[in-house]
């Protein structure tokens, strides 16, 4: 019994850290790698799959990687907090589907492009700035930074700055200023046109 017992025992050990390690989320580092990862992966294979499976294949990975519940409040600024629930989910819905038709109309195509991790830095409230590079085969180089913010046990994109421009602050500034002007069933409108212009469809996927 006493030998079972130890045996029981030793398996517990050996499997219950490998359990707890595999419950650890993945570093900030590696969400952006795998990210660049999976974006030439698409551009490698954009013109035989088109914008359709580009759009497919890149759903779940921009879902994964970015917060976009977060983005979605921030980019539409104190106008957040006027939105009733449905229009709440209905712009975080055409936000979300305007995010993956984003980067399936931008990376459609591959001509030997890399992604260069250059490093990792903490920000403030926690999060994290993940530096890298976009080298174009002309050797010019995109700065991309990243920040992360860790959202139940998992880090998450809130932001990309492109050679020192941030990519939230523009959105906030463009939408809160249409916003202003033309309020929220034409800002969903231009969404959704934006989108069908990208999939050159005549209503979004």
């Amino acid at each position: 019994m006493n030998f079972f017992r130890f045996l029981f025992l030793t398996a517990l050990i050996t499997v219950f850290p490998m359990m707890v390690f595999s419950a650890e989320p993945a570093p900030p580092t590696q969400v952006v790698q795998n990210l660049h990862a999976s974006l030439l992966g698409v551009m490698k294979e954009a013109k035989k799959i088109g914008y359709q499976g580009r759009y497919k294949q890149l759903a779940p990975v921009i879902k994964e990687t970015f917060y976009l519940p977060f983005i979605a409040r921030i980019v539409v600024g104190r106008y957040w907090r006027t939105f009733d629930d449905e229009q709440k989910a209905k712009f975080l819905e055409i936000f979300e589907k305007l995010s993956i038709a984003t980067y399936a109309h931008r990376f459609d195509g591959y001509s030997g492009e890399q992604f260069r991790l250059v490093s990792e830095k903490e920000s403030r409230r926690g999060r994290i700035i993940v530096n890298t590079l976009l080298i174009k085969p002309d050797g010019e180089k995109i700065e991309l930074d990243y920040t992360l913010k860790r959202h139940k046990h998992r880090w998450r994109v809130i932001n990309v700055t492109a050679n020192g421009v941030s990519d939230l602050s523009l959105k906030r500034s463009d939408y809160t200023t249409f916003l202003k002007r033309n309020g929220f069933e034409a800002l969903i409108n231009k969404l959704d046109e934006k989108i069908c212009s990208y999939s050159g469809k005549e209503s979004s996927p």
